[in-house]
């Protein structure tokens, strides 16, 4: 299993330490790129897809690196499954 079949599946788990950095490394993998939404964005940030046309705006932790809030975590797994990046 790879690195990224690995991450995938952990995040599948909803763990509650599941931090940022393992969301941008996860997302970059199925083909998201992380862009601030401006220069007054503060903690906003956007991911894009351009093969799939999906945007999903969120909020970075305060703590750098910090876990990801549950309900975040949720909402960010039913956009992915119901637009076919990952399976259940």
């Amino acid at each position: 299993m790879s690195t990224k079949e690995k991450l995938i599946e952990r995040f599948k788990t909803q763990p509650k330490d599941f931090t940022f950095d393992e969301l941008k490394k996860m997302l970059k993998s199925l083909g998201f790129e992380l862009s601030n939404k401006g220069k007054t964005s503060g903690s906003r940030v956007r991911f894009q897809n351009r093969e799939s046309k999906l945007i999903i705006d969120m909020h970075k932790p305060h703590t750098s690196g910090g876990p990801i809030k549950e309900t975040v975590l949720k909402d960010l797994y039913n956009n992915l499954i119901n637009n076919n990046l990952i399976s259940e």
